[in-house]
C-alpha cells in the first residue's frame, strides 16, 4: 500500500521573498505540512484499506470513514490537501491579476478584481482563530468566497477550490506578527494565477 508523502516545494524556500520569508517556508513545509502527512499515515494504518484512496477522496467521503479515524483524517488529510494546493497556488514573480475566463467570471461575480480582493481579504480577516479563505466554484458552477476552520477543505462540502490562503498563525507570524491584514495584502504578490486558471477550467 502506498503511504501519503510530502510533496516537494515547486520552488526554492526563498523564492517568495520578500512577501513570505525563507524561514516561514522551511517551517511551514518541512515541519507543519510534514506533520499532517505523518499523522495521516498513522491514522490510516488502523484501516489500511483506505490507503487506496487519495487524500482528496478521503475528504469527500468523511461520513463513510470508520469513526475511530474520522476526526484524525479530517484534520490531517485536510492539512495535507490544503498545503499541497497552497504551494501550487503560489509562485515567484507572479501576482497581478488573472486573465481569460477566470478574470471574466471574477468580474461578473464580484463587480471587479479589486472588489474581489477586498472581499477575499475581509473573509480571511474575519476567520476567528485558525483556518483558510478560499475562492471556490460551488455546486452550481458559480464562484464564491468561503472560509473554513482549522484544516477543513471546501471539497468536503462539494465545492471546488480555485485558490486558498492559509490564515493559521504559523503561515505568517514570524514575519507579520499579529497583523494578519498585512499578510493577506502581501500574499497577492505571489498568487499563481496561471495555476488558478488551469484549476478553474478543469
Amino acid at each position: 500500500m502506498e503511504k501519503y508523502t510530502l510533496p516537494e516545494l515547486p520552488y526554492a524556500y526563498n523564492a517568495l521573498e520578500p512577501y513570505i520569508s525563507e524561514e516561514i517556508m522551511k517551517l511551514h513545509h518541512d515541519k507543519h505540512h510534514a506533520t499532517y502527512v505523518s499523522n495521516l499515515n498513522v491514522a490510516i494504518e488502523k484501516h489500511p484499506e483506505f490507503f487506496e484512496k487519495t487524500a482528496e477522496q478521503l475528504l469527500v467521503m468523511l461520513d463513510k470513514l470508520p469513526e475511530d479515524i474520522r476526526t484524525a483524517v479530517r484534520n490531517n488529510a485536510g492539512g495535507h490537501v490544503n498545503h499541497s494546493m497552497f504551494w501550487e497556488s503560489m509562485a515567484p514573480k507572479s501576482g497581478g491579476e488573472p486573465s481569460g475566463d477566470l478574470a471574466k467570471v471574477i468580474n461578473d461575480n464580484f463587480g471587479s478584481f479589486a472588489d474581489f480582493q477586498q472581499k477575499f481579504n475581509d473573509e480571511g480577516l474575519k476567520r476567528f482563530g485558525s483556518g483558510w479563505v478560499w475562492l471556490v466554484k460551488n455546486e452550481l458552477g458559480k464562484l464564491e468566497i468561503v472560509s473554513t476552520a482549522n484544516q477543513d477543505n471546501p471539497i468536503s462540502e462539494g465545492k471546488k477550490p480555485i485558490i486558498g490562503n492559509d490564515v493559521w498563525e504559523h503561515a505568517y507570524y514570524l514575519q507579520y506578527k499579529n497583523v494578519r491584514a498585512d499578510y493577506l495584502k502581501a500574499w497577492w504578490n505571489v498568487v499563481n494565477w496561471q495555476e488558478a486558471e488551469k484549476t478553474f477550467s478543469e
